[in-house]
């Protein structure tokens, strides 16, 4: 057959010449290498792709890491130094219309125990700074200096007093708390229902006391002759304004100690005169 009118069988173009090309215009024949074997154009295979990608991520994550490790440790040192703070063996604050008042001294022989504060007393100022509320207090805690002593303006029984305290830090404070628990002698027993207990105005005064409800029969109390109703002013000389600083006076009073307890007692009727009694209370034992 004339070279002119060869095809290839297996694309049907007419072959031309002795080079074996194709006449379409828009094809040209494959190269064959000298072993004859066809070229073709090298692909990445899907595996590789993964491959890059996750050898990108990895390279990126580690980048990432250096860089944010520098401000993440910057901000752990800002945090710790921000919860330093000073204490001053109180617990909890609550806004008054004048200041903040506290429930009960907490920590036994801590700044405000020494200081002479109690329960119910009312902080107007703190280290010169008015305290209007519980927010005021608290950064005034964060920003004075442990050990620092300072200046306190309070109000009990509508009168205005100053005091001193020096500050003390937490683990202090857990110290003095931790040994007060741990003390051998015990806690006291008084003999009335903890939780049965109310602040209440003292009748013809401007002062505050607790009133106890239930007393355990055949306890140091009853024995003692204290009475349901009965209106405590002070626990061994300790004025007393709140049921939770009464509480901890309980507490905090050695066993088998004798205490002097000045309640107000109301009559029967309300024509009855009120009487102001001194009773001494022999503690039991918890």
């Amino acid at each position: 057959m004339p070279a002119e009118l060869r095809f290839c069988r297996n694309c049907g173009f007419r072959l031309t010449g002795s080079t074996g090309g194709y006449t379409g215009s828009e094809y040209t024949a494959p190269v064959a290498d000298s072993a004859g074997l066809t070229k073709r154009k090298r692909r990445i295979s899907g595996m590789s792709w993964i491959f890059i990608g996750l050898l990108v991520f990895f390279v990126g994550a580690a980048a990432f890491t250096a860089l944010i490790a520098p401000l993440r440790k910057s901000a752990n040192i800002v945090t710790r130094t921000s919860v330093v703070k000073s204490y001053i063996g109180i617990d909890d604050f609550n806004n008054t219309d004048k200041g903040v008042m506290f429930e009960a001294v907490t920590t036994p022989g801590g700044p405000a125990d020494q200081a002479g504060l109690v329960g119910g007393d009312v902080i107007l100022s703190f280290d010169g700074q008015p305290t209007q509320n519980e927010d005021q207090i608290s950064e005034l805690m964060e920003k004075t200096p442990i050990g620092k002593t300072v200046d306190v303006e309070y109000m009990r029984d509508g009168q205005k007093k100053t005091t001193k305290l020096t500050t003390i830090s937490q683990d202090e404070n857990r110290r003095l708390t931790r040994e007060f628990e741990r003390r051998p002698e015990g806690r006291a027993h008084f003999g009335y229902e903890d939780g049965d207990a109310e602040r209440v105005e003292v009748p013809g005064t401007n002062m505050y006391g607790v009133r106890l409800g239930t007393i355990l029969r055949s306890r140091p109390a009853d024995l003692a002759g204290v009475k349901e109703g009965d209106i405590v002013t002070a626990f061994d000389g300790i004025p007393i304004r709140t049921s939770e600083e009464f509480l901890m006076r309980v507490r905090r009073a050695l066993p088998y100690s004798t205490v002097k307890l000045s309640i107000v007692r109301k009559g029967e009727n309300e024509t009855d005169p009120v009487e102001k009694l001194e009773i001494p209370v022999k503690m039991g034992k918890q």
